[in-house]
C-alpha cells in the first residue's frame, strides 16, 4: 500500500508541476480545461499522498487547490 501511495503522490508532481512549466512555457493557457484538470487530478493525488504521511497543512493547501479547480471548471459551464 505505501508504494501505491509514494506513486499517487508522484504522479500529482508530474501533473502540477508538469502543467505549470508547459504554462510559463506558453504552451498551455492556464483557462485550458487540460491545465485545469491536471492541477484538479493533481491535487487529488496530493490529498491522498499527504493525508497517508499526516502531513495535514498540506492536505489543506491541496484541498483549497481542487476547489479552485472545481470552481474554475464550473465557471467554464
Amino acid at each position: 500500500m505505501s508504494l501505491i501511495i509514494e506513486i499517487i503522490g508522484w504522479i500529482g508532481s508530474v501533473l502540477i508541476v508538469g502543467s505549470y512549466f508547459f504554462n510559463i512555457q506558453g504552451k498551455l493557457d492556464a483557462k485550458d480545461i487540460r491545465y485545469i484538470l491536471a492541477n484538479l487530478i493533481g491535487g487529488i493525488c496530493f490529498i491522498i499522498n499527504t493525508y497517508a504521511h499526516n502531513a495535514y497543512p498540506s492536505v489543506a493547501v491541496n484541498i483549497v487547490w481542487v476547489i479552485i479547480a472545481l470552481a474554475a471548471i464550473f465557471r467554464k459551464k
